[in-house]
């Protein structure tokens, strides 16, 4: 299964969702039985009696940060930027638009008021709309961003940001570390209701951190998967993470990844023996078929895009065909997909 026409699935538009659910976990779930090849239905309120005492669940507790700027060129034209990640004095990796009028050296408002100053000048471009800007602000950048700045929703919800709704149903309730582009998704059905559910049948917690960067706006493109090379992203993994999962393992007990972004960090954290370490840095790690998974025993995941780095990783943990079953199902069924969508727990 290395090619990339393996991982296309008729999808109708309207399953696509473009808002949550009024409440986080009023979510619908797909469970996905490896062991048996089975597929049922529930509701994501049924996560704690699915997941064990015994079981160690595992959060990315990154923050979105409210990254993309509108604002104006000179002249009045129309400038757009997302900022992905810092490069060091005052520099960012951003994803423009339009890019071809970007020049090095055009300054971009990104403030109408004027009132709070900030300015991205354009100091080279990258490629693929990527450019390198210089910000210069009489703020600190954290706090403009939280006023200037809009959620960066993905591009198939086709909407603008609306402010009483997606600064908080697109982050987390666990959020703590900002640095995102893209919210961790199947985190996003948990309340603290549920969280403390959980907690109380004894399951163990734990976190790390991974910054969904830039490979999240990415398509592939390449035909054979072998080919296509996945963007770096920043994780942190600290030793109390890596000692409750070595632990929990050890006991007989489940790893529970929240989410493909946990998927990554742990299997990019792990000895040659099979014990996750503590960790800090990149991973560029591409999960499809074929790989052997290492520390991951069940993930909770959202429903994903066709052709997708993510659909891969599921199609390697589930199996492809288990999945492209689960995903027949679940158009047919009419669940909603993507970042807002339903969730799947596969075991």
């Amino acid at each position: 299964m290395d090619r990339l026409a393996d991982y296309d699935f008729d999808l109708p538009e309207d399953l696509i969702a473009q808002y949550p659910a009024d409440r986080r976990d009023a979510s619908r779930l797909l469970v996905v039985g490896r062991a048996t090849g089975t597929v049922s239905h529930g509701a994501f309120t049924d996560i704690p009696d699915l997941i064990g005492p015994q079981d160690c669940l595992v959060l990315n507790d990154t923050r979105v940060r409210r990254a993309r700027l509108l604002g104006r060129r000179p002249g009045g034209g129309r400038a757009e930027a997302l900022l992905l990640r810092p490069l060091g004095e005052g520099v960012w990796e951003a994803l423009c638009r339009p890019t071809a009028r970007l020049r090095p050296g055009i300054a971009m408002d990104f403030d109408p008021t004027g009132a709070r100053r900030l300015i991205a000048e354009v100091v080279s471009r990258q490629g693929e709309g990527i450019c390198h800007l210089r910000l210069v602000h009489g703020l600190p950048l954290d706090g403009l961003l939280d006023e200037l700045g809009h959620v960066p929703l993905p591009p198939y919800i086709r909407r603008e940001d609306d402010p009483a709704i997606d600064p908080e149903r697109y982050q987390t309730v666990y959020a703590r570390h900002s640095g995102a582009v893209a919210a961790p998704t199947a985190g996003l059905h948990f309340t603290e209701e549920m969280l403390a559910r959980i907690r109380a049948r004894g399951t163990a917690f734990c976190a790390l951190t991974l910054h969904v960067g830039l490979g999240t706006f990415r398509p592939v493109t390449a035909e054979r998967l072998a080919d296509h090379h996945m963007h770096a992203e920043e994780f942190t993994l600290d030793e109390p993470t890596a000692k409750a999962v070595n632990a929990t393992r050890a006991a007989g007990g489940r790893c529970v990844a929240v989410g493909t972004t946990c998927v990554r960090t742990l299997e990019s954290c792990v000895d040659e023996t099979g014990r996750v370490v503590p960790r800090r840095g990149v991973t560029d790690l591409f999960i499809r078929p074929g790989y052997r998974f290492r520390v991951v025993d069940v993930l909770l995941t959202n429903f994903h895009l066709p052709r997708s780095t993510l659909l891969m990783l599921v199609s390697a943990f589930a199996g492809h065909e288990l999945t492209r079953e689960a995903y027949r199902i679940a158009v047919a069924e009419r669940y909603r997909f993507f970042s807002y969508g339903d969730a799947m727990l596969i075991v």
